[in-house]
């Protein structure tokens, strides 16, 4: 389980306690708290992706200065994607159906997404590490070109791992 389960878990009231014994009522409250957990790591996600993506405007500024305008398509392009990863984060399914919802997810299901989640966590600290490269290129041709294959690599790498998590999702 989760930091963020275990924390809201623990925040839960007398009441809620009790009501936690009632027969039913105990697995959909758990299932609760795990959405919740669910939704405040991908919160957390989007914040720090989005930060990352801050960062390419300030690249895409020094470039236009010391190159020119040739770069602006190709920083332009790995924007976008990583834009476009960002708004699939904030916008994914939550990681728990309630009740009238039409597609269920059970259990183990749930355990698999927040290992995904837990996942985006690890790729994010990759695409600091090429954006670190980017921004220290941002003045040779040479080293941009190579500076952006790899951090359009890890964009990519990270979209396609929140696709996986997608199709946990749905089945598909």
């Amino acid at each position: 389980m989760s930091a963020n389960y275990e924390n809201i878990r623990r925040q839960r009231g007398a009441i809620e306690a009790f009501f936690g014994n009632l027969p039913g009522y105990k697995g959909y409250k758990e299932k609760e708290m795990r959405r919740e957990a669910d939704r405040l790591l991908r919160e957390a996600l989007v914040r720090d992706y989005t930060i990352q993506l801050d960062r390419i405007t300030a690249v895409q500024n020094r470039a236009l200065e010391a190159l020119g305008v040739e770069w602006m398509s190709a920083l332009g392009a790995l924007k976008t994607a990583l834009q476009t990863l960002i708004d699939r984060i904030r916008h994914a399914p939550q990681g728990y159906a309630g009740f009238f919802d039409a597609v269920r997810v059970k259990e183990e299901q749930l355990d698999q997404l927040e290992a995904f989640d837990q996942q985006l966590v690890g790729e994010l600290e990759k695409i600091k590490t090429a954006l670190d490269a980017l921004e220290r290129a941002a003045g040779d041709p040479v080293a941009l070109q190579t500076a952006l294959a790899q951090a359009n690599q890890a964009v990519r790498a990270t979209a396609d791992l929140f696709a996986q998590r997608n199709k946990v999702m749905t089945g598909v």
